[in-house]
């Protein structure tokens, strides 16, 4: 069993809480995403037994994470969310440099493969556009239209949570049903949190299977997509400046982020 991988799905885990960073941004940190997508498509097939180590301690530190920490996310993201995502921005353009290194772009790359970095931008920066609004969280007994809504919404936030860039949890957000799931996870709506975490199990098996298949084939191309999809995610979580004391305390976890992310690199790619 990889034991270190318990911290690993935390910090992919609290990501996960966050709308505006992908759990799939935080593998690609910690140098784990490639195994990440073999472990999800290996795990159903007649190999499983050799992903077992790596896939189990991952599933329980997501899990801590969000029986810890989602209320600490959620009173976060209320009441500091300008530091709290420039923290994030930190820790995103941290990891840049490793993931050009990782793909050996001055070798590889070529006008297409820049071609797709450009649309992996567009598609994440655009997703900021769909936002409508504040969603309120659903009250009271739900109906069966709206539990087949968390589960297909948990579906759709998890193939978005694979890709490095797109968050699953904007995407619940987007979808306006992110505070309906959070509060089940703070509160322990086990009924709730059931449906969505099933619709999340069959969309990581199916969409795990196609990147797997897509980075095999097209190995290059597919990191100067994830590239331009990690761009794209700080245009999306960039808030704004406010010129007060925020602005400082801003500027502080900004440079905490870009620490982690060197600090991790050292850690994890040494």
């Amino acid at each position: 069993m990889e034991w270190r991988n318990i911290y690993r799905g935390m910090l992919m885990g609290t990501s996960d809480l966050v709308p505006g960073i992908s759990g799939g941004t935080i593998a690609v940190v910690l140098g784990i995403y490639e195994r990440l997508i073999q472990a999800i498509s290996g795990i159903f097939s007649r190999e499983w037994k050799s992903y077992i180590g790596f896939f189990i301690p991952l599933l329980i530190g997501v899990g801590l994470s969000f029986i810890l920490l989602s209320r600490l996310i959620d009173y976060l993201y209320t009441n500091h969310e300008g530091p709290m995502m420039f923290f994030f921005l930190g820790l995103i353009i941290g990891v840049i440099p490793y993931l050009f290194k990782k793909a050996d772009f001055k070798e590889t790359f070529k006008g297409k493969h820049y071609l797709f970095m450009g649309v992996g931008v567009i598609i994440v920066a655009s997703i900021n556009m769909l936002q409508a609004g504040e969603p309120e969280a659903w009250t009271g007994s739900l109906t069966t239209a709206q539990f087949l809504g968390l589960f297909f919404s948990g579906w759709l936030a998890s193939m978005a949570m694979l890709l490095p860039g797109i968050s699953g949890s904007f995407l619940l957000l987007i979808i306006g049903v992110y505070p309906t799931v959070i509060r089940a996870l703070s509160e322990f709506q086990l009924s709730l949190v059931f449906v969505v975490g099933a619709g999340v199990a069959v969309g990581a098996i199916v969409s795990g299977k196609a990147i797997h298949y897509i980075f095999n084939q097209f190995p290059h191309m597919t990191y100067a997509f994830i590239i331009g999809l990690v761009f794209g995610s700080v245009f999306v979580l960039y808030p704004g400046l406010t010129f007060d004391l925020t602005l400082i305390v801003s500027v502080l976890t900004f440079a905490a982020g870009l620490l982690a992310a060197y600090l991790l690199g050292r850690l994890e790619h040494a």
